[in-house]
């Protein structure tokens, strides 16, 4: 059975950074498309950023692309969330996916996903 942890997250000032983690035991990582989608309270799970089998290709939301980074490293079964300047509205539980296809933003069900993990961007 293929399980997803993440980890990484916590309370942070605006402008500040966090690098959140997602290990995934159970099957062969290499198969899958990974990505990171978040949601907040009473709102939708939202798409933030896919990256392809090897981790040569990287899309982001538009919300995020230039302050936030993913990537992967095949060898430890891993997939990276680099979130840099960091904003209020940034604040959501982070849920890793795995699929056996290209994510994009309307990928909200189906595949794999983690339990999550809470970021609060807060003064």
């Amino acid at each position: 059975q293929l399980e997803l942890v993440e980890s990484g997250g916590g309370l942070v000032q605006p402008g500040g950074s966090l690098r959140l983690s997602c290990v995934q035991s159970g099957h062969d990582f290499t198969t899958y498309y990974m990505g990171w989608f978040r949601q907040n309270l009473g709102k939708e799970r939202e798409f933030v950023a896919g990256i392809d089998r090897s981790g040569r290709y990287r899309w982001y939301s538009d919300i995020v692309r230039g302050r936030f980074t993913i990537s992967r490293d095949n060898a430890a079964n891993t997939v990276s969330l680099q979130m840099n300047n960091l904003r209020p509205e940034d604040t959501a539980t982070y849920y890793c996916l795995a699929y056996e296809r290209p994510i994009t933003n309307k990928t909200t069900t189906g595949g794999y996903w983690g339990q999550g993990t809470q970021v609060t961007v807060s003064s």
